[in-house]
């Protein structure tokens, strides 16, 4: 189950999914100034279907550019997260983005997981995520 936030909503380029395991939020290419509030829109959609046993999971693997708006987006829903116990885990973040989390110091703030998550829900969303 894939869901894709319409064009008009400024996620064009985010999925969410539900997997059995976590729900992984998958961005792609730059996250900017520009781009930044769509990916605050999908976190906290998957923080609506993530909980202390099923960890919110960023695949980093799509993105090619992170800027101080991104990590920004994602401090915030970490402390979204922490409210309910949830985790947020990072996932094959590139030199880039694991040189901007070294350089302020929040790289020990995400465990960071070397491969993105595999596998999605037998029972899933077909149709999406519920609203």
């Amino acid at each position: 189950m894939v869901e894709r936030f319409p064009q008009e909503a400024g996620a064009d380029a985010i999925a969410v999914e539900v997997l059995d395991h976590a729900v992984a939020v998958r961005p792609t290419g730059e996250i900017d100034i520009e781009t930044a509030p769509s990916l605050r829109f999908a976190m906290a959609e998957a923080l609506a279907h993530a909980s202390p046993a099923r960890a919110l999971v960023v695949d980093c693997s799509g993105l090619t550019f992170c800027d101080s708006s991104a990590l920004n987006a994602l401090l915030d829903a970490r402390r979204a997260a922490q409210k309910t116990g949830t985790v947020i885990r990072l996932a094959a973040p590139n030199p880039q983005l694991q040189r901007l989390l070294e350089i302020t110091g929040t790289l020990t703030l995400f465990p960071v997981d070397q491969a993105p998550p595999a596998g999605r829900c037998p029972s899933g969303y077909p149709g999406g995520l519920p609203r």
